[in-house]
């Protein structure tokens, strides 16, 4: 596995793969995550617990054929890094398709402030390179223990325009400044953090320990909410960034209701390519008073 190699080998390895065209890489990608799958024992147990909870309705062998093909996807999530880090921006636009750009576009240049919720696919730093090569953006970067990997991470998510990368201290103050500036806010909501500022919610009919940070920061900043999902395409043919319709009606008065809707909003997602969503992280790790942990 990748992470017991030197952290200049695996950058170095990254870099090599870079250079590789999609579809080959797309394979020898699918390969590494059949390898995840079979020495990961722990976050295939994850990821399975995390398919029974929310696919109750698909026997054990649909589910683990599911996490299977989550692992393979996985794989090639780790190994397409380098092309986000290195290629260039011609080869990126190509790689990444951009759908419904035009109603950002929009919003931007009427000056509104913007969220672009973007929940946690394996695609997603696909996504989040497609967006900041278009548009200047706001976006909270957690730093990584590694100094290597956390530089390269950086350099990958800054690389194009004017970014602005927050860390989680900085607060909202912060952030809803540098919308109102005219950044949307690349916001990824969808984990189990540690925080007062969270509520449980279901989440594929589970309650699930959901931040409020949307509404509470679509209010403050007058923002409008647009969903951003990245599905990755099959035969090694790139991305594609979906941007969805405005939220009307959003926020309410009634946070538990919007977080709610969310929930239902990253549902609906995933329900459309469940083996792309990112399983391997511990959603229902904080679980209601009283009651067991699945993990």
């Amino acid at each position: 596995m990748l992470k017991h190699l030197p952290s200049h080998a695996v950058v170095g390895l990254l870099w090599l793969f870079h250079w590789l065209p999609l579809s080959v890489l797309s394979i020898i990608g699918g390969g590494f995550g059949m390898m995840l799958y079979t020495v990961a024992a722990q976050r295939r147990h994850v990821a399975k617990v995390n398919l029974r909870l929310c696919f109750p309705e698909l026997d054990e062998t649909a589910r683990n054929r599911l996490a299977r093909a989550h692992f393979r996807l996985l794989g090639r999530s780790v190994l397409e890094r380098g092309i986000l880090w290195w290629a260039s921006p011609a080869r990126l636009r190509r790689l990444i398709r951009v759908e419904g750009e035009e109603r950002l576009r929009a919003l931007h240049d009427a000056g509104r402030p913007v969220i672009l919720m973007a929940p946690h696919f394996l695609g997603l730093d696909a996504g989040g390179t497609g967006i900041v090569s278009r548009f200047d953006i706001v976006s909270i970067f957690a730093r990584q223990k590694n100094p290597v990997i956390d530089r390269w991470l950086y350099h990958g998510r800054s690389r194009f325009g004017d970014q602005k990368l927050l860390s989680r201290n900085e607060g909202v103050r912060a952030t809803v400044k540098a919308m109102k500036s005219g950044r949307p806010f690349y916001y990824l909501p969808d984990m189990n953090y540690r925080t007062r500022d969270a509520i449980f919610v279901p989440f594929f009919g589970v309650p699930a320990w959901t931040i409020t940070g949307l509404s509470r920061l679509s209010r403050v900043a007058g923002a409008t909410v647009i969903s951003c999902v990245t599905r990755v395409l099959p035969g090694g043919r790139g991305y594609v960034v979906e941007l969805g319709d405005p939220w009307p009606d959003f926020p309410t008065d009634d946070i538990v209701a919007d977080t709610a809707r969310m929930n239902r909003e990253i549902e609906a997602q995933v329900r459309k390519a469940p083996e792309q969503y990112y399983w391997v992280h511990r959603r229902f790790k904080t679980r209601p008073p009283g009651e067991a942990r699945p993990y």
